[in-house]
């Protein structure tokens, strides 16, 4: 295996490839008695249209096939329940979709190669029938009437369908029910057999373990699973303007939210590595909106805010970010964050604090199993890759460089959702 020191944080992160494509990365720890694994595919609920391995003509899969896809992996034809596998051994289970991922998950602190063998077999033998998949799609409908239920959830979906105009972003995640209820056994296998083949897929164990024992049980169980030709998926070309400036939507809350959305273009922004890109832009949206932020303190004072909440998401074309907040002065709110991204008062003394955090933040995360396997899932999604230096990254961001990055944003080209009380 091969070892890659991160730099500045003592930790060393061992990485191997099998003959079939699939990627392992084991983060040993020795003064920790817990482990945290990780198997995941590079298949979330973004991709949908793709032409399969085994055709020529494009197939379109039903919205949510991922996420129903995840629900079947735990019903296996022998009958044994993974999570009550895991629980009967006092160790955690769960999985989760999103949009351009979906994992499966164990953690705990005895039985780890037990675990890891049920955990690798078990994602890798699917078992779809007619009737249990019929079966699933009345769970999963009651899950998403749950979710739709959930003001919190019911902005963000309207926001993402304000900022993408046909990206599959703008879709959740779950799908609709008219849709799920398309799905068929044969489409949940098409999906699988393109996927999930581990040349899409990458195992990452992070905590006290044998890494020596864990590759040779990785090649008994995956060693010798077919590698599959990679289907084609069907590029989407979004176009540059959010979809909807301003909408307004009534919900059962008793304090308005508001939802706030930013898209730009990846080819207007300079030509950075797309690591050191994001770092500016979430610099830039840290020093403005930030918990430390004169913004924040200012707009508190005031009683405009109540919470507030924010993420950039990475597609091939864009950079997004998202921001939700409670507030029970909505258009205050809205002007006094229009007016923070067109003033943008950042300083040096304000730039040099911040990078001192992200680096006592890395710092900090090592001493966090779940902190650090977080971490590294979002760079080997994100990225593809592991990233050894970014702590020097951090140390070399450049307050002029991030003002470049800055000049090339259109601050117009905004989404901005109401969600206020239904009082009838």
């Amino acid at each position: 295996m091969k070892e890659i020191k991160l730099n500045g944080l003592d930790v060393c992160v061992f990485t191997d490839i099998l003959e079939n494509g699939l990627e392992v990365i084991f983060v040993p720890y020795k003064n920790k008695k817990n482990y945290f694994m990780s198997y995941a595919t590079r298949f979330g609920s973004e991709i949908t249209t793709f032409i399969p391995n085994d055709l020529k003509i494009e197939v379109k899969m039903p919205d949510g096939i991922a996420h129903f896809l995840e629900h079947k992996m735990f019903e296996q034809e022998d009958g044994v329940d993974p999570f009550t596998y895991f629980s009967e051994s006092g160790t955690g289970a769960n999985a989760s979709t999103s949009f351009d991922n979906t994992q499966y998950i164990c953690y705990g602190t005895k039985n780890f190669e037990d675990n890891l063998r049920f955990l690798l077999r078990y994602v890798n033998e699917p078992f779809y029938t007619d009737e249990n998949v019929e079966k699933e799609k009345g769970i999963i409908a009651e899950e998403l009437k749950m979710y739709a239920d959930i003001p919190e959830w019911q902005i963000e979906d309207r926001l993402r369908s304000a900022v993408y105009k046909i990206h599959p972003r703008g879709i959740d995640i779950g799908g609709s029910i008219p849709e799920i209820m398309k799905i068929t056994k044969e489409d949940l296998y098409t999906c699988y057999h393109n996927f999930y083949s581990p040349n899409n897929m990458f195992l990452l164990i992070v905590g006290n373990f044998n890494p020596d024992r864990a590759f040779s049980i990785v090649q008994e169980i995956v060693g010798g699973i077919e590698n599959k030709k990679k289907p084609i998926i069907k590029k989407i070309k979004e176009p540059e303007e959010v979809n909807t400036k301003e909408d307004t939507m009534l919900s059962m809350v008793s304090v308005p939210k508001v939802g706030i959305g930013l898209k730009i273009a990846t080819r207007k922004l300079p030509k950075y590595d797309d690591l050191i890109l994001d770092l500016y832009l979430e610099m830039l949206t840290t020093l403005c909106f930030g918990s430390s932020s004169e913004f924040r303190e200012r707009v508190r004072k005031q009683k405009l805010l109540n919470n507030l909440y924010m993420e950039w998401e990475s597609l091939d074309e864009f950079k997004t970010f998202l921001m939700i907040a409670s507030t029970d002065y909505p258009d205050q709110l809205i002007q006094e964050i229009k007016k923070e991204l067109v003033t943008l008062p950042i300083t040096e003394e304000a730039f040099s604090r911040m990078k001192k955090v992200w680096v006592a933040n890395e710092v900090k995360m090592v001493d966090s199993i779940d902190n650090m396997i977080h971490n590294l899932f979002d760079d080997l999604i994100r990225y593809k890759k592991i990233i050894p230096n970014k702590v020097d990254i951090i140390r070399n961001l450049k307050l002029e460089e991030l003002k470049k990055v800055i000049n090339c944003v259109d601050f117009n080209n905004v989404s901005v959702v109401k969600m206020l009380p239904d009082n009838h």
